[in-house]
């Protein structure tokens, strides 16, 4: 049993043609996804970028929703708006334009702190004596819009030559 050994001690080759096609269809094919996965990360970037520049512009975006504090808060604030609005509503004019009617000589307001909600005028004043402040409150109690006038408070001025008398007074202002 003579078997005949055949050794080839000479190169092999490495691969055949059609190898050699399939590395480089996939070299080319890890080259495109590679180029493509580039240009997705450019893009959601200047999307990213576009979408933090539009959330700065509007106010609340990218937010999470109010809690119930920040809802109550809001409310309020609110409601404290549409009070002040309200009053800026109502007829100032009528009012100041009947107090100025009153005005005379003898008697000079010092403050007029009208609380429109509850109808309340509180008026502080100096009169040249007794006499004026009454003809005052008595004119004041006589005028369209206002009634229920109440001395709250006066006193002599001792300090003063002329002896004014301060005092104070509270009505009812009708809204008209």
């Amino acid at each position: 049993m003579n078997r005949a050994i055949h050794i080839d001690f000479g190169p092999r080759r490495l691969a055949s043609p059609l190898g050699w096609m399939v590395l480089v269809a996939g070299v080319v094919a890890v080259a495109v996804a590679l180029a493509v996965g580039h240009r997705i990360a450019q893009e959601t970037a200047a999307q990213l970028n576009t979408l933090g520049s539009i959330e700065q512009q509007v106010p609340g975006a990218g937010r999470a929703p109010p809690t119930v504090a920040e809802t109550r808060a809001r409310e309020a604030t609110l409601t404290d708006m549409r009070r002040v609005l309200d009053q800026l509503n109502l007829p100032w004019g009528g009012l100041f334009a009947t107090l100025e009617s009153l005005h005379g000589s003898d008697v000079a307001l010092l403050s007029i702190a009208p609380d429109a909600r509850n109808g309340n005028l509180r008026i502080s004043g100096e009169a040249r004596n007794v006499g004026a402040m009454l003809d005052y409150h008595r004119r004041l109690d006589e005028s369209p819009g206002i009634r229920d006038v109440s001395l709250v408070s006066h006193e002599i001025v001792e300090q003063v030559p002329e002896r004014p008398v301060r005092f104070s007074l509270v009505a009812t202002w009708t809204l008209e």
